[in-house]
């Protein structure tokens, strides 16, 4: 099986950049999935219903979100309604949407998509792991479904990295986002799980994680939130992983990074 997953969208540059681009990634990589990390995409704060419709217009299959998921009040109901969009697993039980999905493509192939957050420097929330494994009780590789691809939304790179190598031969990827920086430590680990600390953010990289310069700056120098993030309006850079799964196992045979400059 073949897979795309983007990274964190962040604002209109974030979005036009995943729209113009998406034709041409199913194309080049024939993907079966095409997975988008959306919760910075509305204005650089959660989405928005007409933003999840967008995206689905131009192919993507299924929308990640994360810490920012609750931002924008109209995707609330949305969250329960729509079955391809996940928020992190570990909110507490009753909490409104759902942490994983199991998405079918036209050839019958599934893939189920899970999301955790991180506990480091996050907010305070059920542990990732035991969340992870409530699920899996459920579903394995070439059982049920062919893949599993595990979002960590996390800041601390050895936490996401603990997490993946725990999860190593259980599911097909593990790949983090959050910290909207791509890193180059794209690998398989050794039973077989795709793995990649951060897969980077869609956005204009001539910024501060998305957002225009003077904010964080003056928030650097004068250490109070003295005025709010506004999302840099350049021209947005597309980063995303690719890879693939062995047919007979779900487990991974390929990984590689994907950078769409302007």
């Amino acid at each position: 099986m073949k897979i795309i997953y983007c990274g964190d969208v962040v604002g209109r540059s974030g979005r036009d950049a995943v729209l113009k681009h998406m034709k041409n990634l199913r194309e080049k990589y024939k993907a079966d999935f095409v997975i988008v990390n959306a919760e910075n995409a509305a204005h650089g704060f959660g989405l928005t219903p007409s933003i999840c419709r967008d995206l689905y217009e131009v192919g993507v299959d299924g929308i990640i979100t994360g810490n920012h998921v609750f931002d924008q009040r109209e995707i609330v109901p949305f969250l329960d309604y729509d079955k391809r969009i996940i928020r992190p697993l570990n909110y507490p039980l009753g909490t409104i949407g759902r942490g994983f999905a199991v998405l079918e493509a036209p050839n019958g192939k599934k893939l189920l998509i899970c999301q955790v957050m991180g506990r480091v420097f996050m907010e305070a929330l059920d542990c990732p792991v035991q969340a992870l494994n409530n699920v899996l009780k459920d579903y394995h590789l070439k059982q049920n479904v062919d893949a599993i691809m595990v979002d960590i939304h996390a800041e601390a790179t050895s936490e996401k990295i603990s997490i993946a190598h725990y999860f190593d031969g259980l599911v097909s990827a593990v790949f983090g986002t959050h910290t909207h920086v791509p890193t180059a430590d794209e690998t398989i680990l050794k039973k077989g799980t795709a793995y990649l600390t951060d897969v980077g953010m869609c956005g204009d990289y001539d910024s501060v994680l998305g957002f225009e310069e003077e904010a964080p700056i003056k928030r650097l120098l004068r250490q109070y939130p003295s005025e709010k993030l506004v999302p840099s309006t350049g021209q947005g850079t597309v980063c995303a992983v690719y890879f693939q799964t062995d047919d007979e196992t779900g487990l991974a045979t390929h990984i590689e990074r994907i950078q769409i400059k302007p």
